[in-house]
């Protein structure tokens, strides 16, 4: 496919009431990052991407796997997205990047879609959005896959935030600004900590999905996977 410019369970911790004070079910807006949030993308999509990014560098830098790895590796790091290194260091066109390391030969047999998913999603009141580090076209048939695009009224991709990926702020006052919303009516749902963060700091509810023992003074509510959202009512009502 040619190159187009996109320009042209239940272990949870209760939402600390005393602070926050509950839910008001009128206004709520639930964000949703993408990847390891509302599908697993690690034992497939990663491994892809990375293995794409890595040969990108090399065709584009002129550089051996190691060294091309090593420095995907470094930038992700360092800066929270290779995208972002890549653009401050070598002036890589942030389209032309994302679109040949976001091609996926056979992407249906690559997202492990939940058959409960969209149950659960129309179970949450208030509107939803998808506020993802992904490219938009990537973004968009990953959502049309696991069978809810249509459950989303706004699909925030990288592009939309300027290429400066979460946890960078811009894209989330930017989100809010679009909808008009204030961060106390928005629910963060994130697997990153570092993205919880910055919308913690923000004012917005924090829901991390994650499977390990380990907690953080920006999560609100930890819960192991999505199938668990509805069970947050539970705790606060």
């Amino acid at each position: 496919m040619p190159y187009v410019p996109s320009r042209l369970r239940v272990n949870f911790f209760c939402f600390r009431l005393a602070r926050h004070g509950p839910f008001k079910m009128s206004g709520q807006v639930w964000i949703f990052d993408l990847d390891n949030t509302l599908h697993d993308a690690t034992p497939h999509i990663f491994p892809h991407i990375n293995r794409s990014m890595t040969a990108y560098l090399q065709r584009h830098l002129q550089l051996d796997e190691v060294a091309a790895n090593d420095l995907r590796m470094h930038y992700w790091q360092r800066y929270g997205a290779t995208l972002s290194g890549l653009m401050r260091h070598h002036g890589t066109d942030p389209d032309h990047f994302l679109w040949h390391t976001h091609q996926f030969p056979a992407l249906d047999r690559m997202v492990l879609r939940e058959a409960r998913l969209r149950h659960v999603l129309k179970r949450l009141p208030g509107h939803k959005v998808v506020f993802s580090n992904a490219p938009q076209h990537y973004a968009h048939e990953v959502l049309r896959l696991l069978r809810v695009e249509n459950l989303f009224g706004d699909v925030m991709a990288v592009e939309h935030t300027r290429y400066r990926p979460k946890p960078d702020s811009f894209g989330f006052l930017r989100l809010m600004r679009k909808h008009g919303v204030r961060a106390a009516q928005c629910v963060m749902v994130e697997d990153s900590l570092e993205n919880l963060l910055a919308a913690k700091k923000l004012g917005m509810r924090t829901v991390w999905v994650n499977r390990g023992l380990r907690n953080s003074p920006c999560v609100d509510v930890k819960i192991r996977d999505v199938m668990e959202l509805p069970n947050i009512f539970g705790c606060i009502g």
